[in-house]
């Protein structure tokens, strides 16, 4: 099945002097706003990585042009620029929180009342870890504490299930896999670049990156790469 997962981290622009990883991961808001507006323009209707993976097992029906929206980190822009905007053009995303941030209330990250408040407005809310850690070549305590304890912790807030984990860093092995499923996660998202999903390969999910220049003219000539590179 193909679906375009786009993956955004901080939706401001970069402070004066940032390195070139910052600009990457930096969409300034009027250019996330440019993005928006060419996805309604095009039809394009959001659905959460919930939806996509009851459509991949299920065949639970999905719009005829379907896309995920993830934001990766919790950054506190993702509330004061990103949502505004997501919700007067009326879409939906996912939020990767990263919960040990939230706890220390980083001036930089989400806090635990902008996750609810974005929960409530109908934003998915799914896990980043507890502490954003290289999770490779670790303990099974330590990737419990890592993965159930992100877990315990958004649903604590939110009341609801959290079914997805964003790799932090996108790295990850087989035993991050085996404890994310024994913990009752549905799925994982990494950082491999795709838009094929398929229903065995549900801890592997693919995404496009969206980067700092990319205009909605780039924007768009990537969703086609990639949903053409996916096959017929």
């Amino acid at each position: 099945m193909r679906v375009p997962i786009l993956m955004y981290h901080y939706i401001s622009t970069p402070p004066k002097g940032a390195d070139a990883i910052r600009r990457d991961l930096s969409v300034p808001p009027e250019m996330f706003e440019e993005h928006l507006r060419y996805l309604r323009d095009e039809g394009y209707v959001t659905i959460t990585l919930h939806d996509l993976c009851l459509a991949l097992q299920t065949g639970y029906p999905l719009p005829e042009r379907p896309l995920v929206i993830t934001i990766d980190d919790g950054y506190r822009d993702a509330y004061t620029n990103a949502f505004p905007l997501l919700r007067e053009y009326g879409f939906t995303a996912t939020f990767f929180v990263i919960t040990g941030f939230a706890d220390e209330e980083r001036a930089e990250h989400l806090t635990w009342e902008q996750v609810i408040e974005l929960d409530a407005a109908g934003m998915e809310i799914e896990a980043h870890g507890h502490t954003h850690p290289d999770l490779r070549n670790r303990t099974v305590d330590y990737l419990v504490w890592q993965i159930l304890g992100a877990k315990q912790a958004i649903e604590a807030r939110t009341h609801k299930s959290v079914r997805f984990f964003a790799y932090p860093a996108g790295k990850y092995d087989e035993q991050v896999i085996r404890v994310l499923e024994s913990v009752h996660y549905w799925g994982g998202i990494t950082l491999h670049a795709g838009a094929e999903h398929r229903s065995d390969r549900m801890f592997e999910l693919t995404r496009i990156r969206v980067q700092g220049h990319d205009d909605a003219e780039k924007l768009a000539a990537n969703i086609r790469w990639f949903m053409d590179l996916a096959g017929p």
